[in-house]
């Protein structure tokens, strides 16, 4: 990426869904890599009450109705955690697993946290036309805790214009 351009021209943002309380199972947007070579899932969340850990679920469709999906699985994911503000943690600490579609820590409800999970448009089964991608948070719940979800599209096909990016939420 050259120094001279906004990082608007190399990459889309798109929210997944506003902050919210996830004392309600929370799906995310739908967000189409037609136009993208990756997707970093980012999930912030606020300091809830311990067992009510949030999970987060990966699916990949054939389009942005999402009527065609399957798990889309991951292995790495990078995370910030703090029992009291997310401003004293400086580095991620990457967290590898067993390949599946779901991520949660145990210990995750008592601390503010920032994960991410970077996901390249060619870990989705693009043999059968699955190029969407689809990111939720089940019920942590009946304690307050507030999360938000967003998608940043990154490496795009082709680079132009903020206000010419082609966009992620349609086909």
């Amino acid at each position: 990426m050259s120094p001279n351009l906004s990082i608007l021209e190399y990459c889309q943002i798109v929210s997944g869904f506003a902050p919210i309380a996830l004392t309600t199972a929370r799906t995310g947007d739908v967000v189409s890599l037609k136009n993208y070579r990756r997707c970093l899932v980012v999930f912030h969340k606020g300091i809830g009450t311990a067992g009510d850990d949030p999970t987060i679920t990966l699916l990949q469709g054939t389009d942005v109705a999402f009527g065609t999906n399957k798990a889309l699985n991951f292995t790495t994911i990078y995370v910030k955690q703090d029992p009291t503000t997310l401003a004293d943690v400086g580095q991620w600490t990457k967290t590898t697993q067993s390949a599946g579609n779901t991520y949660t820590d145990a210990t995750s409800a008592e601390r503010a946290a920032l994960w991410c999970i970077d996901i390249k448009a060619e870990d989705l089964d693009t043999a059968n036309d699955y190029d969407c991608i689809r990111a939720s948070i089940g019920d942590v719940g009946t304690n307050s805790q507030i999360g938000a979800l967003e998608y940043i599209l990154y490496d795009p096909i082709q680079m132009m214009a903020p206000e010419s990016m082609p966009s992620a939420i349609i086909d």
